[in-house]
């Protein structure tokens, strides 16, 4: 199958992770794994539960001062000719009350059985895409 925007979104939705990118406000890179789910336009993820070192994230800091995020969801296996990936580069927004992080938390615990027992509860990071970008090994 060929990858259009259609399906390169569906795959990148049907991914169990990605790598979120934010800039620090330095300039220098920061990049972190992400569970995530996609609805229409948007790309949602929230900070969970799992152990961390601070609630004061990296993430959420290089967001607040720079919006503009990329998320790489691929896959690789020694057969090269099933190597993909998909970047989807968006405009970020932190909300941790309203509606916006219910929507996140619901579609959360519809894709990854766990936050059905222990729901995500931090702020929710929803990303507006602005461009989807692919690649596939060529047959």
């Amino acid at each position: 199958m060929t990858l259009d925007r259609t399906s390169a979104l569906v795959r990148f939705a049907d991914s169990a992770v990605a790598s979120l990118a934010t800039t620090r406000p330095s300039g220098s890179p920061h990049i972190v794994p992400v569970t995530f789910a996609v609805d229409d336009e948007t790309v949602y993820t929230m900070v969970d539960r799992k152990p961390k070192t601070t609630t004061a994230l990296q993430r959420l800091a290089n967001i607040a001062a720079n919006p503009g995020v990329s998320l790489l969801a691929d896959h690789y296996e020694a057969d090269w000719t099933r190597l993909w990936w998909v970047r989807i580069d968006g405009d970020a927004t932190i909300t941790e009350d309203g509606e916006t992080p219910m929507v996140a938390r619901s579609l959360l615990q519809k894709k990854y059985p766990q936050y059905r027992d222990q729901p995500p509860d931090g702020p929710a990071i929803c990303v507006r895409i602005t461009g989807v970008t692919w690649w596939e090994w060529a047959r």
